[in-house]
């Protein structure tokens, strides 16, 4: 299987390494030409504003709904889950895919300075050790959406058809299940 990762800022190496000890191909995404023949595509933890702006820039907002609404499967992590939202408190004019039927709150479990990690139980995963850095907090989440880790009492990871979110970053983690379950669950059982 081939996926790729958004390839503009932010996390997109950690991502890839992941792939790569799971056996995928991977093509780093830069331009919407380079999404074809791609089974998913991760949008990484990054500035969400900035990463909104290059996807513009090139032609990748439009090119990566295409992707999606033809078959293709996306996860967005932090940063990606915003751009991924459909919803945004505060700043409803940030330009975004607005794939995925949830309202997210940028950077509401706090600065840099206040990241954490934190245990998660993931549905069918069992544990996972979650990096929450200027996570977003998922406030919001639309009837066809389906939580698949929580905590303090808000969704971390949520799952609608072909549209994956996490506010942590499992790429930091070294423990690759989640990508895995992209690759196996969501992109490979989607289309």
């Amino acid at each position: 299987m081939r996926v790729g990762v958004l390839a503009l800022q932010g996390a997109f190496r950690e991502h890839k390494q992941a792939l790569l000890r799971l056996g995928c191909k991977v093509t780093e995404v830069r331009l919407p030409q380079q999404l074809a023949g791609l089974a998913g595509v991760i949008i990484p933890g990054g500035e969400s504003t900035t990463m909104a702006k290059l996807m513009q820039d090139y032609g990748l907002d439009a090119g990566l709904k295409a992707f999606y609404e033809t078959g293709g499967a996306l996860w967005g992590t932090c940063a990606g889950a915003i751009t991924l939202a459909t919803g945004l408190v505060g700043l409803a004019k940030q330009p975004r895919l607005g794939l995925l039927d949830i309202t997210v709150a940028r950077n509401a479990y706090g600065r840099q300075i206040a990241s954490f990690e934190a245990e998660v139980e993931v549905s069918g995963l069992g544990p996972f050790r979650a990096f929450f850095i200027r996570a977003p907090r998922i406030v919001r989440v639309g009837p066809a959406v389906t939580v698949c880790a929580s905590f303090a009492g808000d969704p971390v990871m949520v799952r609608e058809d072909g549209l994956l979110a996490t506010v942590f970053h499992p790429e930091l983690s070294g423990d690759d299940r989640i990508h895995r379950y992209f690759i196996e669950v969501v992109a490979g059982g989607y289309a």
